[in-house]
């Protein structure tokens, strides 16, 4: 089955038109954070959502502009030289943005909380950093119970890549915050033709988006079109392999949808057109293994 299209916010030109576009269309699922939009994505979203409660969202913890940084100064949860990194998991952080999130967004109970690239909070030093993420999931395990948040997760660009931690590692650390069973519900990480080594590493049945299906988590292939660049650089034969009658941006989009485990990819798109081309692209058959195989073979000999 062929991954679910979903909005996400991120380098999203107009997130109010997108948003409305998006679920007009049929979206069920939108993703963001408190930086996007230069701080304003989550707020320019909650009318939308407010219209839509079935629509659900996940939303981040980590990094903050500067004037989220000085509300947190002024709230008393970081100090000025903390609000200074611009990324932040301490365990007080993490409760007052959870906070704030869901006033932005209007929302009581937020679908999914992902830690916002983690491996910013400690790099260098593993053992620092694998407090931080259990310090930070007993947080987000008291918000499930509190009924303020559905489940969490972690978004990241390198993490996996790095090896800075596995899935099975994450699944450790959310045990061991919740004292048993935990609400580990989410990973997000770049599946493309750029990014191809999660999709490669998936064929093989390993790398992370094996590992987080094996555990039933919900994968987010983030960047499918890497910043909108990818369809300038994929010619004709190429989309000709992937499935003849494409545009380059459809077969961009399949082929991340097609990775085995992955479950969501995220689309910015701004217009009707944008929307619906995507999601005629998901709409496609999956590609198969084989298949995928011969593309990512092609693009490594390249």
């Amino acid at each position: 089955m062929t991954a679910q299209l979903a909005l996400g916010t991120y380098r999203c030109r107009d997130i109010p038109e997108a948003a409305a576009r998006a679920v007009a269309s049929g979206a069920e699922w939108i993703d963001t954070a408190p930086n996007y939009g230069t701080g304003r994505a989550q707020s320019q979203l909650a009318a939308t959502l407010a219209a839509h409660p079935s629509v659900r969202v996940s939303t981040k913890v980590g990094y903050f502009t500067a004037a989220t940084g000085g509300a947190a100064v002024n709230d008393g949860v970081l100090t000025a030289e903390e609000a200074t990194a611009g990324h932040s998991l301490t365990p007080e952080y993490v409760r007052w943005q959870i906070r704030r999130n869901r006033l932005e967004l209007r929302r009581d109970r937020l679908d999914v909380v992902l830690l916002h690239n983690p491996e910013r909070a400690h790099p260098g030093d593993r053992s620092a950093l694998y407090r931080a993420i259990r310090d930070a999931f007993t947080v987000l395990e008291e918000e499930v119970t509190a009924g303020h948040v559905g489940g969490y997760g972690v978004a990241t660009w390198h993490g996996f890549a790095e090896e800075a931690f596995s899935v099975p590692l994450l699944g450790a650390l959310a045990t061991e915050a919740a004292g048993g069973q935990h609400h580990l519900a989410a990973v997000q990480l770049p599946v493309s033709l750029v990014m191809m080594s999660p999709i490669e590493q998936a064929l093989d049945g390993r790398g992370p988006i094996r590992a987080a299906s094996t555990a039933g988590l919900r994968v987010m292939a983030s960047a499918p079109l890497h910043g909108g660049e990818l369809p300038t650089m994929v010619g004709q034969e190429l989309v000709d392999l992937i499935r003849p009658g494409l545009t380059p941006a459809q077969a961009c989009i399949l082929a991340a949808a097609s990775c085995p485990g992955v479950t969501q990819v995220l689309v910015a798109a701004s217009s009707t057109s944008h929307w619906q081309e995507a999601a005629d692209a998901v709409a496609q058959p999956p590609l198969d293994i084989a298949r995928l195989r011969e593309i990512t073979g092609v693009l490594a000999s390249v």
